[in-house]
C-alpha cells in the first residue's frame, strides 16, 4: 500500500474518510446507516490523480470498516471499480435495503 505514514481520518463532522498529503486532501463521502457505510463519492485533487492515492485512501477506509464490523455498500464509482479490481474486499459488501 502506498502512503503507509499517513493516517486515515476520520472526520465524522464531515462524513468523510480523509488522507490529507503534502497539505492536500482526499476524501470519501460516506453516509452511516447502523452497521451499513454507503460510500458516496471519492475526490482526489487534480494535483495527485494518478499517484496511487485514490487506491490508498480506498484500502485504508476498507481496513477501517472491516476493524469497525461495518458493511460497506458502494455507491462510488471509483469505489465500485476498485472492488472489481481487488475482489478480496467483496467480503465487505451488504445486500442493499
Amino acid at each position: 500500500m502506498k502512503y503507509p505514514n499517513i493516517p486515515l481520518i476520520n472526520n465524522e463532522t464531515a462524513h468523510h474518510f480523509e488522507l490529507s498529503i503534502d497539505d492536500m486532501l482526499a476524501f470519501i463521502d460516506y453516509k452511516l446507516k447502523g452497521d451499513k457505510i454507503y460510500l458516496i463519492h471519492t475526490e482526489v485533487p487534480e494535483a495527485m490523480e494518478g499517484m496511487g492515492v485514490a487506491a490508498a485512501l480506498v484500502e485504508k477506509t476498507f481496513n477501517y470498516i472491516e476493524e469497525h464490523q461495518l458493511k460497506i455498500i458502494p455507491l462510488c464509482t471509483y469505489i465500485v471499480a476498485f472492488l472489481k479490481r481487488h475482489p478480496e474486499w467483496t467480503r465487505l459488501m451488504a445486500i442493499h435495503e
